[in-house]
């Protein structure tokens, strides 16, 4: 998997269990994908900088859409929080959307399927928000949690 934070993760958990990435997110251990794919530590430090708690609420992705976004002046930092930023966006819909959860695409990719079956390529919406700053994460979140 190609995920920005997983390198961090791995550090902290040794290298036997980097295969219990995949089966936490696979379907195998739900609990344990979303404790792994909430964690987006940049993510978390930037909005706390700017006194935003993330509490895992849809509240906290109106505040985060109302961040100035002085990421975008450091281009190494931008991709990396667009990837916070989605992964944060899937864990608010995974624990506050009934049927949302997260699986693996066949690329090892992270998405949110909703109970209709409906998928959100939420690393790709967040570097859009993070980059441009639309569309919004509450306005995704709105969006997905109606499907």
């Amino acid at each position: 998997m190609n995920i920005p934070f997983l390198d961090n993760w791995r550090k902290r958990h040794g290298d036997a269990q980097n295969a219990s990435v995949a089966d936490a997110v696979s379907g195998e251990d739900p609990e344990g994908a979303a404790q792994l794919l909430s964690e987006c530590e940049l993510l978390r430090d930037q909005a706390g900088d700017a006194g935003v708690e993330l509490d895992d609420s849809v509240e906290s992705l109106a505040a985060l859409d109302q961040l100035l976004p002085r990421w975008r002046d450091d281009p190494e930092i931008t991709p990396w929080l667009g990837s916070d930023a989605g992964l944060y966006l899937g864990t608010v819909l995974v624990r506050t959307v009934p049927g949302a959860r997260w699986r693996l695409r066949p690329d090892g990719q992270p998405v949110v399927r909703l109970g209709s079956g409906r998928e959100l390529d939420v690393l790709e919406e967040g570097a859009s928000w993070a980059e441009t700053g639309t569309p919004e994460l509450s306005q995704l979140y709105a969006e997905f949690s109606e499907s």
